[in-house]
């Protein structure tokens, strides 16, 4: 059993909105098992809109790099946020970016032992290990990921919170609408979905879903029973999906719908390809 203490119980209640007597209470049940103890909350009708972030546990900067054939985000942590609002720090991250954005590591662990590309003795790692010794904090890249751009989408990018906060959204069809791309990155931040569509939600997830939306309307009478349960599980989608969402800045219409009234105007079929979401320290 995980130790249950006062920050685990005040992150719950941060997460849930729940007391904390009751939430102290789900950890017990839960063996100190945070989703756990969130699925006792929601089971017995006392948690509906759960924050998927509890409380943040490192500062750093995520930069997104635009070049002719990929986009590139990198996530860069430190200590403390002192550091990270750094001129040294940043110029640290702006320089991975760049280099991410000429050469295309596969991975991050590549990327790493790549000679530096201002001063090609030292690799990315001993680069990073210099920053440390002149700042005194331990900083670490956290993640890179490069995409490709095709030629026939558009991308729009959103940064949050000085570079704490992430998101790139590609609409597919069209070149020339990194504006409304931008939009829905902007939704996208408010938002937090957490997949694309419905048919993206995994197996288990729905599963869990279904066994708590079950908890929730025991003693209902069988006849209805399936069908509140289904429609608990499309409004489950309805929230988490991101074509599915109502859209922050018309709530008449969802994502999807606002990308297909854009579609029309300009007489071409979109859709929204991906999304990624970054969040430092998630």
């Amino acid at each position: 059993m995980a130790e249950i203490t006062a920050d685990s119980i005040k992150e719950l209640r941060e997460r849930t909105g729940v007391g904390m007597g009751k939430c102290k209470e789900a950890l017990v049940l839960s063996g100190g098992d945070m989703e756990k103890a969130i699925d006792v909350l929601r089971k017995a009708g006392m948690a509906a809109g759960v924050k998927k972030e509890g409380r943040e546990t490192k500062e750093g900067l995520i930069l997104v790099g635009v070049g002719a054939h990929h986009l590139v985000l990198v996530e860069a942590n430190a200590e403390t946020d002192f550091v990270v609002q750094n001129d040294r720090f940043k110029h640290f991250v702006h320089d991975c970016v760049k280099q991410a954005l000429e050469t295309n590591p596969k991975n991050l662990a590549e990327f790493m032992a790549q000679p530096y590309f201002k001063d090609k003795s030292i690799t990315i790692d001993q680069y990073r290990n210099l920053v440390i010794q002149s700042l005194g904090e331990n900083i670490q890249l956290r993640r890179l990921e490069l995409l490709v751009r095709h030629p026939n989408s558009s991308y729009g990018i959103y940064s949050h919170m000085g570079g704490k906060l992430v998101v790139v959204v590609e609409v597919e069809g069209d070149a020339h609408s990194d504006a409304i791309a931008k939009e829905i990155a902007m939704h996208a931040a408010a938002e937090s979905p957490d997949y694309l569509k419905p048919e993206e939600i995994p197996a288990h997830v729905l599963a869990r879903e279904e066994e708590i939306a079950r908890a929730q309307v025991q003693g209902k009478p069988a006849n209805i029973l399936d069908q509140i349960v289904k429609g608990k599980i499309k409004a489950f989608a309805d929230q988490s999906c991101l074509i599915c969402q109502k859209y922050v800045k018309d709530n008449a219409l969802t994502v999807g719908q606002y990308l297909e009234a854009h579609a029309r105007q300009i007489g071409k079929p979109l859709s929204i390809r991906c999304f990624w979401r970054w969040k430092v320290g998630q």
